[in-house]
């Protein structure tokens, strides 16, 4: 027999430096050897292989409670090379199976009574299924205590559990030796608490096969943690097969880690199948417990009963929730306000449901309690559990306790009779629930006072007031005031127990104003039936009104407001309706026999009240019109094919004073009835026929006597215009031969000589209207000041030239005036286009002087002379000044020079405008 397995002599393990030592499991692992034992030598035959379970029943005892992946026991099959199989468990959640025949749980488990499990193997190709049951019993001792452990150690002692070994089972041959069967071996899990704070690497367990006493094995470990991500946290001795962890661990982060180990030759031939090693990671208390908000906001209504449940508080530990480090408990730490109690409200400290404990919530009086909260974990220790608090926010909502209540007893208002639609009184109540909810929003409904519905209330949604609202017209003259009873009442129903107060009915006392009403016409409108054709000043009925203010004494007067045809006439005091023209039913202004005529009436009153009546005449017919032939206008062919043509009568009268009617053609002139026949063919239509076989083109008037069938017969010579002209194949005339015979009348021909002298009239005015447009442009171009043209000019002024020195002139003109010419004796020098329109004014004349001494009294005399000639300027005149005198006490100007100090600054000209900018370039210093 051959196994490996973690050390057998020693199994106490070395954990740390401090001395603190862990007792590890002891892990036998039993290997059944899986090779056929020679029985005898003699026998060589092949054995048979049977597929199956080696057992058909499995027995085992174990402790009541079972960690999370913990291995129970294997199952082997043997398979003989007959293919894959999948193992499963089928009667049973809590339990699964790998597919080495490993058996373990899926979570934490608590056996309480004797479990039996079934087994499956299923082969995935032919699909047959085997089976095998396994017999779970709890150990008598297995309900023991087991030692406490302080969550503070830094390493965990933990009694390993007993190691059971597979049973041996022998398959016997078919001579009667027996085979033994090789088994996989478990190793229990392996508990490591988190954050140890020892020295590492820290030794956990070793691990060994019985094949290492005669050759030299290597071991490894594979999986997360090892060679996978996170890697590095757990190291085997390849030579000893100590597994060893490198750092603390964090339930957290990771709570378990499956590794696998591997046995090897020094050829890295396998020499064992691998391992599963399980090392769980042990929880200690270092999270505190955390709330989902720092802030929890809930609500109860008002005045609910103790026990009404308010809301629920969450609060979370990271630490494992299947020990006391994440076992959370709540309590209430404070209450504010203490109102009307200090412990309205407690919490489950196992769920975190908030309920009342104590009645009298009211929120008129308290509107809201704050809660400190605290989560405490280790079960709420509070010598050993972390804490963390937390705020919780109840609003007491509002339920209908309070009734609406009026602010008077009575209310009073007023109201103008037949006025509709406006505000009689505001009404106004109390209501201490909460503003703007259906527990305050207000509903007024009249009681009694109002049976006809004239009243109606509506709610201002802001104000909560009732606007008592006249809906129908009232009459002063009929009821003078109205009193009603109001209730108030909340949208939502009043809570149990609560009832309306007194307070909640009011009275409301209306009282109607009396105002000046209208007359009224009655009936309106008004219908009388009278015979058309009745003469002047015939009286046609009266149409009266009646005022309805009866406690008024007021007089109506009357007068016409509507009459199209101007027919009728009213007396302005009695009412009287006369005609003043024949009443013609034939008339446009008479629709459906109808006329209809408007007539006002109107009081004394200050300001006049007025109303309006019409007055319905139906007009009955009377033979007062003669028929006319119908259509006036007939055309017909030269040779017509068939020369007949259907025509009838137009009377205007009803009948029986129109048709039938009866055609005879006149007996003038006499070619009519040589010409032309008539055959009657209904008492409304004649055919008129041509005798001859043709005509020549051309108009005829074809004279017809027409008599209606009325009383007293009407009758009246029609002429027939009937145009014949030459027509084509298809009987239509030929339309220029049509426009030649039909002519142009005379009101044609005047709509188009005026159509042309309008529009020759309209091109002059166009053509004036240009006309006088151009010359206003160029007048207002003439207008225009050059001064005020702001637009850049370049303006070239004449050279002055040199002073006086630099001028070659002959001052002998002046020196001696007397030899000038008689024409030009005079100073000044008038303009030849105008005339003076008196005679020449005689100016001074100076003679030849010696020197300039009388130059100064000539001036003079010539000021004096040129005042007081009507003559001289403001003419435009070219004034001519004789000897200025020679010599100068001043001297010449050209002796004067331009300064160009350095130091004057000529840059402010350039504000100056666009006149100025081109001296600030030239004295600046500017260039262009």
């Amino acid at each position: 027999m051959r196994c490996w397995q973690p050390s057998q002599d020693a199994t106490v393990v070395e954990m740390s430096a401090r001395g603190v030592w862990m007792l590890t499991a002891v892990v036998q692992v039993l290997v059944l050897v899986g090779e056929a034992e020679q029985s005898s030598t003699v026998q060589q035959a092949a054995v048979l292989c049977t597929r199956g379970f080696t057992q058909d029943d499995y027995t085992l005892e174990l402790d009541g409670e079972l960690a999370e992946g913990q291995p129970v026991l294997n199952v082997t099959f043997r398979d003989c090379d007959g293919g894959r199989v999948a193992l499963k468990v089928e009667n049973s959640p809590h339990f699964s199976v790998s597919d080495e025949g490993v058996v373990f749980t899926l979570h934490h488990l608590h056996l309480l009574e004797k479990t039996q499990l079934v087994i499956s193997a299923r082969d995935l190709q032919s699909g047959l299924v085997w089976k095998t049951r396994v017999h779970l019993q709890i150990h008598p001792h297995g309900n023991s205590t087991k030692p406490q452990i302080n969550p503070g150690d830094l390493t965990l002692t933990e009694q390993a559990p007993d190691i059971l070994f597979p049973w041996r089972s022998m398959v016997s041959k078919g001579d009667g030796t027996l085979l033994r069967v090789k088994r996989d071996w478990v190793i229990p899990p392996i508990n490591v608490p988190e954050n140890s704070r020892g020295q590492f690497p820290e030794d956990l367990v070793r691990i060994r096969s019985d094949r290492d006493k005669n050759r030299m094995l290597r071991y490894s470990v594979t999986g997360p943690g090892a060679d996978q991500p996170p890697t590095g946290i757990f190291i085997i001795n390849s030579i000893s097969g100590q597994l060893s962890v490198t750092k603390p661990l964090d339930r957290e982060h990771i709570s378990n880690f499956h590794l696998r180990a591997h046995a090897v030759d020094m050829n890295g031939n396998q020499v064992e199948n691998p391992i599963d090693i399980v090392i769980n990671v042990i929880d200690q208390n270092d999270n505190r417990p955390e709330f989902l908000h720092n802030v929890f906001n809930g609500s109860v209504p008002e005045g609910s009963k103790p026990g009404t449940f308010v809301m629920t508080v969450t609060g979370v530990d990271k630490d494992d929730p299947k020990t006391a480090n994440g076992m959370v408990r709540y309590r209430i730490l404070s209450q504010s306000p203490m109102s009307p109690s200090s412990n309205m409200f407690t919490i489950n400290n196992r769920t975190g449901d908030i309920i009342t404990v104590a009645a009298g919530l009211d929120r008129e009086k308290v509107p809201q309690y704050t809660l400190i909260l605290q989560a405490t974990d280790m079960e709420g220790s509070p010598m050993y559990g972390l804490s963390n608090t937390a705020t919780a926010i109840i609003r007491i909502t509002d339920v209908n306790d309070n009734p609406p209540e009026f602010t008077a007893d009575r209310f009073f208002g007023e109201v103008h009779e037949n006025r509709v639609n406006v505000i009689v009184a505001n009404l106004t109540v109390t209501d201490k629930d909460q503003p703007h909810t259906q527990a305050w929003s207000t509903i007024y409904r009249i009681v009694s006072g109002d049976p006809s519905g004239r009243f109606s209330i509506s709610t201002d949604p802001a104000s909560n007031e009732g606007w008592l609202t006249i809906v129908k017209p009232v009459d002063f003259e009929q009821t003078r005031s109205f009193t009603l009873n109001v209730q108030a009442e909340n949208e939502a129903p009043l809570a149990p127990g609560i009832q309306l107060s007194r307070q909640s009915t009011t009275t409301v006392s209306v009282h109607v104003l009396d105002v000046n009403e209208s007359p009224e016409f009655s009936p309106n409108p008004k219908a009388v039936k009278l015979e058309e054709g009745l003469p002047a000043g015939t009286q046609l009925t009266t149409f009266t009104a009646l005022d309805p203010d009866r406690f008024m004494r007021q007089t109506v007067r009357y007068s016409k407001v509507y009459d199209p045809a101007s027919w009728l006439k009213i007396d302005p005091v009695k009412g009287e309706v006369l005609t003043i023209a024949v009443l013609d039913r034939e008339s446009p202004f008479v629709r459906n026999n109808y006329y209809n005529a408007t007539f006002i009436a109107f009081d004394d009153a200050h300001p006049p009240a007025s109303g309006t009546g019409t007055l319905q005449i139906f007009l009955l017919d009377v033979n007062d019109n003669a028929p006319h032939v119908f259509p006036p206008e007939v055309e017909m062919c030269e040779k017509p094919d068939p020369n007949a043509i259907n025509i009838t009568a137009s009377d205007p009268d009803l009948r029986p004073n129109a048709g039938p009617f009866a055609f005879e053609l006149a007996n003038h002139p006499q070619d009519v009835r040589q010409n032309w026949t008539l055959s009657r063919l209904s008492g409304e239509h004649v055919q008129l026929r041509l005798k001859t076989g043709a005509l020549a083109s051309g108009i005829y008037q074809v004279p017809i006597m027409i008599t209606d069938s009325g009383h007293l017969p009407m009758s009246k010579k029609s002429f027939l215009k009937v145009k014949v002209c030459p027509c084509d194949h298809h009987g239509d005339c030929v339309d220029m031969e049509r426009i030649m015979a039909m002519g142009l009348g005379t009101g044609a021909i005047i709509g188009i000589l005026i159509c042309i002298i309008l529009l020759l009239v309209l091109v002059l005015l166009s053509v004036m209207w240009m006309k006088r447009r151009d010359k206003e442009r160029q007048a207002k171009q003439l207008l225009i000041d050059p001064e005020d043209d702001v637009r850049d000019n370049i303006l070239k002024y004449d050279e002055e030239g040199g002073g006086e020195e630099d001028q070659d002139y002959d001052l002998s003109q002046l020196q001696q005036p007397d030899a000038l010419e008689a024409e030009c004796i005079k100073v000044g020098i008038r303009r030849l286009d105008e005339r003076p329109l008196h005679h020449d004014h005689q100016y001074p004349l100076r003679s030849a002087a010696p020197h300039p001494g009388d130059i100064g009294d000539f001036i003079h005399e010539g000021m004096k002379a040129a005042d007081n000639d009507p003559t001289a300027p403001p003419y435009d005149s070219l004034l001519v000044f004789d000897y200025e005198g020679s010599g100068s006490s001043a001297g010449s100007l050209s002796s004067l020079h331009s300064s160009s100090c350095g130091d004057q600054d000529y840059d402010y000209l350039g504000e100056w405008g666009p006149r100025f900018r081109k001296l600030a370039d030239l004295y600046g210093g500017g260039h262009d």
